[in-house]
């Protein structure tokens, strides 16, 4: 997809512009036969039901289902499970982490065969992996390595096990103060680190501004100093691409319900650079990441490679769905994906320029593509209010104290004009609390929005 053209320059012929030139870029997308491909959408409903009459703008946070999931999913009910039962461990179940795993490095990590897996939930494998990383730097390295840099906007669960983890092996942290309007700099980190560090951890794109970082050069400095890097992906993966292999990274984990849409709670994955996995020793050892699984010896022995790092039995059901949007990638190419959201996400900034700002609203994600994920984040002290009177009319974004709202853009299942819905939703909920605020009119003001440009007006 090219980038778009100027929206308000669009003729519109007593019709609003912007809604023309949302009209006009879902006719030209390239991608916009996937959104059918979607549980609820307007072309993505079964014979007979209603489609989704929601505004869907949190697709960062968790991703609609695909129609071929469901398929897939009652398919294992009624057969993979259902007839084959145990027997389907040794068919397919016991390598389907692995075979996954690899799928998903190909179309959508830049990495080899062998270096990723499905596995526990991110929290988990974030400790794992971050916990190996610090054994094996500060035993291998002399000195001693006892140092960990983080930045203090990471996600929550990325710097509380950290935390952990520092206190669990007496290791000291080192805080990158973070703006949340931006992100980690490649300035920063050069400064944080030294022969003192043994893991740096951050995320490719921050969960409240949706910068994206530099992760070739900043993983490149870590390096330099001898430090390990492990990277979340959770909020890149889907939506940018990734090249693990090719920038040297050491570790990395992400989830899979955003803009892999595997669902509520899916498995995260794993990767460990193929040289460091039978030097890094994983800390939560289970049946699953041994040599031989059903020896059921005495002692552990740790799997070669990548199996070393799976503990406890796989969530087989919970990987499933994951299967069918990395296919969607792998089919439509990751590349056409990121155009797909920059083109999405240039026209939200320009919306919000339009409508929002005027009434008090700060935009406090990065300007510049080159250096923005697949969300948009706006501010203002009423987006709490505005997020539940949103959510009570079925327009779906997603609230970051103290006042962020996120506009997630899902390039394979929102359109342009559901963007313009659901901006134009915000404007008309604020105007309503403002004015309301004021003393000069009740209620959101949403219904006057929704008259003109509201759900199912050209989607």
């Amino acid at each position: 997809m090219t980038p778009p053209p100027d929206p308000s320059r669009t003729a519109g012929e007593g019709t609003d512009a912007h809604l023309v030139f949302a009209r006009r870029m879902d006719r030209i997308d390239g991608l916009a036969h996937y959104r059918r491909q979607f549980v609820g959408t307007e072309a993505g409903t079964a014979a007979g039901a209603a489609a989704d009459p929601f505004v869907y703008l949190d697709g960062n946070s968790l991703g609609r289902p695909t129609l071929a999931s469901v398929g897939r999913i009652t398919e294992f009910l009624t057969h993979n499970w259902g007839t084959r039962l145990i027997r389907g461990w040794d068919e397919e179940w016991m390598e389907l982490p692995f075979r996954i795993g690899d799928e998903l490095g190909r179309v959508a990590l830049g990495s080899a065969p062998g270096q990723v897996f499905i596995g526990d939930s991110t929290t988990v494998l974030l400790y794992k992996l971050a916990r190996a990383a610090v054994d094996y730097r500060r035993v291998g390295s002399e000195p001693a390595r006892t140092e960990i840099v983080l930045d203090t906007d990471n996600f929550p669960t990325d710097r509380y096990l950290i935390e952990g983890i520092a206190a669990e092996r007496g290791l000291t942290l080192h805080w990158i103060h973070s703006d949340p309007a931006g992100g980690v700099s490649l300035d920063q980190v050069r400064a944080a680190i030294g022969q003192q560090t043994a893991l740096v951890l951050l995320s490719h794109v921050a969960y409240r501004s949706g910068f994206l970082a530099d992760m070739r050069r900043i993983t490149a400095a870590a390096h330099s100093v001898g430090a390990l890097v492990l990277w979340d992906l959770s909020h890149s993966v889907g939506s940018v691409p990734v090249e693990l292999d090719l920038c040297d990274v050491d570790l990395a984990v992400g989830c899979s319900y955003k803009y892999l849409n595997g669902g509520p709670g899916a498995p995260a994955f794993g990767y460990v650079r193929r040289d460091l996995q039978d030097v890094l020793t994983q800390p939560i050892q289970g049946w699953m990441g041994t040599k031989d699984v059903f020896t059921m010896g005495p002692g552990y022995h740790p799997a070669d490679g990548i199996r070393r790092f799976q503990s406890g039995t796989p969530p087989i059901v919970g990987m499933l769905a994951m299967q069918d949007t990395i296919a969607m990638i792998g089919e439509a190419g990751i590349e056409e994906v990121r155009a797909k959201s920059v083109a999405l996400t240039e026209f939200a900034i320009t919306l919000v320029d339009e409508w929002l700002v005027p009434l008090g609203v700060r935009l406090t994600s990065p300007r510049d593509h080159t250096h923005r994920g697949g969300h948009v984040t706006v501010n203002h002290p009423a987006m709490r209010q505005v997020t539940t009177t949103l959510w009570e009319h079925d327009v779906i974004p997603d609230f970051r104290g103290p006042e962020g709202l996120r506009i997630g853009l899902s390039p394979l299942s929102t359109s342009f004009v559901e963007t313009l819905e659901g901006v134009a939703a915000i404007r008309d909920v604020l105007r309503g609390v403002l004015l309301g605020q004021a003393g000069l009119a009740p209620g959101t003001g949403i219904a006057a929005g929704f008259g003109q440009s509201g759900p199912g007006n050209g989607r």
